[in-house]
């Protein structure tokens, strides 16, 4: 069993990867909703801290400013990518999230993949593309899981 961190920009697919693990019976944790980010952005440290001390066996998801300070509490940090004709398109169409319909959040993402994605990618352990079907990327991050650290 392990801790699974799977991060990465708005639409690369980390809900639906989630989901499919979830469906699998895998304990996961979306950071997007639920209380677990505060106003500012950033996790809510004492909740995330709660959670990697009881649980052994997660996959939490998410991408925020203060993450990196959790990183050695993690087995793996897997991170989706995909270019960014293939972000802006899945958070055009998906109903799930409003962030990234319009031409304004749109040219934010343009700006995080430059930025925020690089600084992501030296954290990662695994580097996973999302445009991989849902059930392969899932089996994959299961190997992780199952396989330990």
């Amino acid at each position: 069993m392990a801790r699974v961190l799977l991060t990465g920009m708005s639409g690369t697919g980390k809900s639906t990867v989630l989901k499919e693990l979830r469906q699998r019976g895998y304990f996961t944790v979306d950071t997007d909703y639920d209380g677990w980010e505060l106003p500012d952005g950033t996790w809510d440290e004492a909740r995330m801290d709660q959670l990697l001390a009881e649980a052994a066996n997660v996959v939490v998801s998410g991408t925020v400013d203060n993450q990196g300070q959790f990183y050695d509490r993690f087995d793996h940090i897997v991170l989706l990518s995909a270019p960014l004709e293939v972000l802006l398109e899945r958070v055009k169409n998906r109903t799930n999230n409003p962030y990234g319909k319009t031409e304004q959040e749109g040219a934010e993402i343009a700006a995080y993949l430059e930025t925020v994605e690089p600084l992501l990618r030296r954290g990662a352990t695994t580097e996973l593309d999302g445009r991989r079907p849902v059930g392969e990327l899932a089996d994959v991050i299961a190997e992780l899981i199952d396989g330990g650290s």
